[in-house]
């Protein structure tokens, strides 16, 4: 029996998906695909049909309205006897909300599977040679987003502590609110020269990295012209 796809398709580059998420973008006939899904994989399916349901930074719209519409799509195109895949970039359960499409799935018995991706903030240490774990320098890496910008000072300090700790931690979405995350930061840690990487389009073509300090970081990127989406990797510099 067909299944239905949450995919993750990682961050850009269609060869880093797995063999698994291929099959399925190829074989969909309907695609409920997000806004940072790169060109490059939605072109690999050429006869499917793609649904636009992502959202784009300042999107006003209301959230669990949209959610409620990508459940519905779902169930109606699977109802219908088509192959239907929700196509989202990166991995589906770190910051992809598959928890709500899975949920609802498995509320309505409709059969589902998730597939994972290569996350950005893997992706880019990797491909960028940024050692987010090494022997006698770091043993954990925390993954954040930065979207809300309003930690608790208990959630600053766990963060602060693994960077004092010699720990690396990743920022989703934290381009437009640096300016709030990064004082912070450097309050907590008492540490102004803790690296920080900014890593644009990860694996796609226009890629750039910045590498600077949390005390430069910020007049470093006002500099030049960094593109969204950007991952922040602080607490380890690249090799």
């Amino acid at each position: 029996m067909y299944k239905i796809g949450i995919i993750g398709a990682g961050p850009g580059d269609p060869e880093l998906l797995t063999l698994k998420a291929h099959r399925y973008i190829l074989e969909a006939d309907v695609i409920l695909h997000d806004n940072l899904v790169s060109d490059d994989i939605l072109k690999l399916n050429t006869h499917g049909e793609r649904v636009y349901v992502g959202r784009k930074f300042g999107d006003t719209t209301d959230q669990k309205e949209r959610q409620n519409t990508i459940n519905e799509l779902l169930a109606y195109h699977y109802q219908q006897g088509k192959k239907v895949i929700r196509l989202k970039s990166g991995d589906p359960y770190i910051y992809g909300r598959a928890a709500e499409e899975a949920r609802y799935l498995k509320e309505n018995t409709l059969p589902f599977e998730v597939i994972p991706g290569i996350s950005a903030a893997l992706a880019a240490a990797n491909i960028c040679n940024i050692p987010v774990t090494e022997r006698h320098q770091s043993n954990a890496m925390l993954i954040c987003t930065a979207h809300t910008a309003d930690y608790s000072f208990e959630q600053l300090n766990g963060i602060a502590a693994m960077l004092k700790a010699g720990n690396t931690i990743s920022i989703y979405m934290g381009l437009k609110s640096l300016h709030r995350i990064v004082p912070k930061l450097i309050a907590v840690c008492n540490d102004t020269e803790i690296p920080v990487n900014a890593i644009s389009n990860v694996s796609r073509k226009g890629q750039q990295i910045v590498t600077a300090t949390l005390s430069t970081i910020e007049k470093t990127i006002a500099e030049i012209s960094l593109e969204m989406p950007v991952v922040f990797i602080i607490g380890a510099n690249p090799i």
